[in-house]
């Protein structure tokens, strides 16, 4: 019996160990968590500048052709987006391609959905997409560095509720008495 309480003893010390330790990793990784969504939070207004500055760039690169991994990217997301051009349709008229090929007209990929007959030219703009593509590209990252800092946020809360939990058990754990030896008629029990 007194072997068994002894090593019992021991178990719990591990185990209050083994929870101490457990808060604190939580702890760590609840800090690092609220980090990301203050700065997640703090840096998403940046993510409208560097959209413009890589859409520009991209949009200068466009050459029209299928194996340009730009040209494809612009046409998806134009097409995706429902969307043409940076700012408007108006903006491919400043690009290279659209001064090389000389016909007046944007990438059928501007052309709605609904509109069977577009082959891309200016003298039908109610035939394009009339919103430009970067509000909606800046609008969609927003979306989803939203989506990321919500769940971390459920994270962290399941994080606290947990440390929570395993401080109570510490805390109840510290209370109870030590184990004692009862004599009862002069004989261990």
């Amino acid at each position: 019996m007194g072997q068994c309480g002894i090593t019992s003893s021991k178990t719990v010390l591990v185990f209050l160990n083994l929870i101490f330790w457990f808060v604190i990793i939580l702890l760590l990784v609840f800090v690092t968590e609220v980090v990301v969504v203050v700065l997640g939070y703090v840096y998403r207004a940046k993510v409208e500048n560097e959209v413009d500055r890589s859409i520009q760039k991209v949009y200068k690169t466009y050459n029209g052709t299928n194996p340009d991994a730009a040209s494809r990217a612009i046409d998806y997301v134009q097409r995706q987006l429902h969307c043409c051009g940076i700012h408007n349709y108006s903006d491919w008229e400043n690009t290279d391609w659209f001064k090389e090929t000389k016909n007046q007209s944007v990438p059928l990929s501007c052309c709605r959905e609904t509109t069977s007959s577009c082959n891309g030219s200016l003298a039908h703009p109610s035939d394009l997409y009339a919103e430009g593509c970067e509000a909606l590209v800046v609008k969609k990252l927003q979306e989803i560095m939203m989506h990321v800092i919500w769940a971390a946020l459920a994270f962290a809360a399941i994080q606290l509720l947990g440390m929570l939990c395993a401080c109570i058990v510490l805390c109840r754990r510290s209370r109870d008495p030590a184990y004692e030896l009862l004599i009862t008629g002069g004989t261990y029990a």
